[in-house]
């Protein structure tokens, strides 16, 4: 299939790669949930960046685009011809139409739970679980 090239300042073209990148393998429900969490970052001035793009590429906040994480070749290399790709487009343009129902109750944070339990989680409960994901709110401090 046809790649295309990053819009790097198109919050459209990056909120869908950051959702294929970090849950791509979740289903509808568990992108849409963390298209959520991206936008409930990005109403939040402090911490993460001004907007969506900021958000997305805020240095170590989704590994997806990490300098050195194999995950970056993959999401700034894939194209409409990929399913899964092909279903965060639109999920990433409902989000940014305020089109999307929150599941995740205002998540600003997740994590994959079948992985090591990050220090910001402990002790806290979660908001929801979706997927493989647990969800947080918990503000930009954390």
């Amino acid at each position: 299939g046809r790649t295309m090239t990053v819009a790097w300042d198109e919050p459209q073209d990056i909120l869908a790669r950051t959702i294929y990148g970090e849950a791509r393998s979740e289903g509808r429900k568990g992108m849409e949930a963390v298209a959520c969490v991206i936008l409930n970052r990005a109403k939040q001035p402090a911490g993460w960046g001004k907007d969506v793009c900021g958000v997305c590429l805020h240095p170590w906040q989704f590994s997806c685009w990490n300098e050195g994480d194999p995950n970056r070749l993959i999401i700034t290399g894939v194209g409409q011809s990929d399913l899964s790709f092909h279903l965060a487009t639109p999920i990433a343009k409902n989000a940014l139409g305020g089109w999307l129902d929150d599941p995740t109750g205002g998540a600003d944070h997740y994590f994959n739970w079948h992985t090591k339990k990050p220090k910001w989680a402990e002790g806290v409960e979660p908001s929801s679980t979706i997927g493989s994901h647990a969800f947080y709110k918990l503000g930009p401090a954390a």
